[in-house]
């Protein structure tokens, strides 16, 4: 699409991945002008790495962006060709939705996502620098000279600020496989006092589905009830496959081994950190010795293509080695490479030079999203993107910017351990970083978020009258459950035991009985059978937790509190006796925003605490002189 007139952006977004198209249609659906620069239009929403949405944690951020609007949910809804509910057997909290996806699929439906959104224009090239003046971003500059004025500016490079790929001995300049490097966005970080960093990531080879013996490994299958990540999606239409699943063993080992001086994991060839819970088919080996085979997941990458993504053996061994490695996988014994795997290293900044808003402390209207951040993973550079769109939309339009909290969402978990504690190796959301996870669960994304989201100008007129549509049958069903009632001898001529204290209890309160289940009440008040399933679980859910959350609720009215109280932008640490000198630097690193996120910097003492209370209350701060 060609730029009519160049000055009329608002937002300028920068990179066209997950993050990227977040950011871009979060800033369109608010009203703000926007362009998403990417280097090529056919590359927006590709999946570079392993094409599968969601999983623990993960598939919470995807309901969360749902929620707010977004795409991804939609988008993976589409293109999903295996769904399944990671964890079904434990407690709603810690589930998990995950679907493979068609690659070519998700990329298509992203990009026609993108080419429908009002507001939003497309332009194809690479930033190799920023205008700044007076402290404030005021534009873009292209490698070819063109010259983009905007009001704010929307950094989502992925892994390619000065990209590295590494096979084996073998080193290439590249942001992804194919694709070259961004080298004119690092050298404007590093000028303006950026801190940055090097992290690596990788990818398996891709392997030729048609060489594989089906017949000789194991599979495993779709769930015959899919369940979607987005509320606007009634069902899954798309078709549903089965993944193979296979097993290193020692004869793998051995070979790995005999070449990991080879592999640049350990060659010295790599120095940066690669994700802790996504080792390396070497990391596994080295790490895990005594262990005699590694699962590998064999994931058809399309309806119609035949390659395949054989997860769990990400390797950055010489393509030779690759190649009799992947031949030593039952099922793959005559397998064809289809193209290597890589590790990639690239810069990211340090997230503490952010606020919780996504926007830089450096330079104002400069926002920063996904693996730029030192995240790792689609759905958390999705998280990311869709606040830092919506919030230099909301810049640009002189509106208040929005912070998501620890208690309202995962989204809000991630953006304050990265902007409090920094990263040392790339970033992966767990349902156990979350200390409120019984309150932020996949099934209330909605409730919790998508109001704000109305609230904030990003919630589309449909999402926001279906969301009126859902919340009003939940409060009709919830207080159908309240007005039912039976006593233990009504209960008991129902076949129920329940405790003989006489006392009346709702069929709400019966279904946090673990054998008291939906179907078992319907058969009491045959008035609940016409209950749409999903509500069902909804409210059984509800009433599981529901002796919990009450406990929960008082420890989020407890950290609202402390959230509430806030500790000036430039408030001079040095300047207040009795905190340490370490203290003084970590606070001064991170500049908290809030009494509540100072407490959560590691080594910040109770005792520390009370002084920056005393001085917020008293308001006796002494400014950072400015330089």
């Amino acid at each position: 699409m060609p730029i009519e007139d160049s000055s009329a952006f608002d937002v300028i977004v920068v990179g066209g991945g997950h993050a990227g198209a977040e950011a871009a249609a979060a800033a369109a659906r608010y009203g703000a002008r926007t362009a998403l620069v990417t280097h090529r239009r056919d590359t927006l929403g590709a999946m570079s790495c392993n094409p599968a949405i969601g999983g623990l944690g993960k598939g919470h951020l995807v309901r969360e962006v749902d929620a707010l609007d977004g795409l991804m949910g939609r988008i993976a809804d589409r293109a999903g060709i295996q769904f399944r509910l990671l964890n079904r057997r434990k407690g709603p909290a810690v589930r998990g939705p995950r679907t493979q996806a068609d690659r070519k699929l998700y990329a298509r439906a992203m990009q026609a996502a993108l080419s429908d959104t009002p507001n939003l224009t497309i332009v194809e090239g690479e930033v190799a620098n920023l205008t700044v003046v007076d402290g404030r971003v005021a534009g873009a500059v292209l490698a070819d000279g063109r010259s983009l004025p905007c009001r704010a500016v929307v950094l989502t490079t992925g892994t390619f600020l000065r990209g590295l790929i590494h096979i084996g001995e073998h080193t290439t300049p590249a942001g992804r496989m194919g694709e070259g490097p961004a080298l004119g966005l690092s050298a404007t970080l590093d000028r303006h006092g950026f801190a940055l960093g090097r992290l690596k990531t990788g990818t398996p080879p891709r392997l030729d589905g048609r060489t594989i013996d089906w017949h000789g490994i194991d599979k495993q299958a779709a769930d015959d009830d899919p369940v979607p990540f987005s509320t606007l999606t009634e069902r899954i239409t798309t078709p549903q496959i089965e993944c193979g699943v296979t097993r290193t063993g020692p004869a793998a080992h051995d070979l790995i081994r005999a070449n990991l001086h080879r592999s640049a994991m350990y060659s010295g060839g790599i120095t940066s950190r690669g994700p802790r819970y996504c080792p390396s088919i070497e990391d596994k080996v080295v790490r895990f010795g005594d262990r005699d085979g590694h699962q590998i997941f064999l994931e058809p990458e399309g309806l119609d293509d035949p390659t395949v993504y054989p997860n769990g053996i990400s390797t950055s061994l010489p393509e030779a080695v690759q190649r009799d490695l992947v031949r030593l996988l039952p099922g793959c014994e005559r397998v064809t490479v289809v193209r290597p795997g890589y590790a990639i290293e690239y810069d990211y900044v340090d997230p503490r030079e952010l606020d919780p808003t996504l926007q830089t402390r450096r330079i104002a209207g400069l926002f920063l999203a996904g693996q730029i951040n030192g995240t790792t993973g689609y759905e958390e550079a999705a998280g990311q993107g869709l606040v830092a769109g919506l919030n230099a939309a909301r810049l640009a339009g002189d509106a208040a910017l929005a912070v998501f909290d620890r208690a309202e969402s995962y989204i809000g978990v991630m953006i304050d351990d990265l902007v409090t504690h920094g990263v040392s190796e790339p970033y992966r959301m767990f349902t156990s970083r979350s200390e409120y996870r019984l309150s932020l669960r996949v099934d209330n994304a909605d409730e919790r978020l998508t109001e704000r989201g109305i609230a904030l100008g990003c919630v589309s007129t449909a999402r926001a009258a279906h969301d009126a549509g859902r919340r009003a049958a939940l409060d009709h069903a919830r207080c159908v459950l309240d007005t039912l009632s039976l006593t233990p001898s009504q209960a008991e001529r129902h076949g129920i035991t329940l405790n003989r204290d006489g006392i009346r209890r709702s069929a709400f309160q019966l279904l946090s009985y673990p054998e008291i289940t939906w179907e078992r009440l319907a058969e009491v008040w045959p008035q609940l059978r016409d209950t749409p399933p999903a509500l069902a679980d909804r409210l059984c859910t509800d009433a599981t937790y529901a002796v919990y959350l009450d406990r929960q609720r008082a420890d989020i009215a407890a950290f609202r509190r402390d959230e509430a109280v806030a500790l000036p932008a430039l408030l001079d640490y040095g300047s207040i006796a009795g905190l340490s000198n370490e203290l003084r630097l970590k606070l001064d690193k991170v500049r908290p925003l809030t009494l509540g996120q100072a407490a959560r910097i590691e080594g910040v003492t109770p005792a520390a605490l009370t002084l920056l209370a005393a001085h917020a209350r008293r308001g006796t701060h002494a400014q950072v002189p400015a330089e």
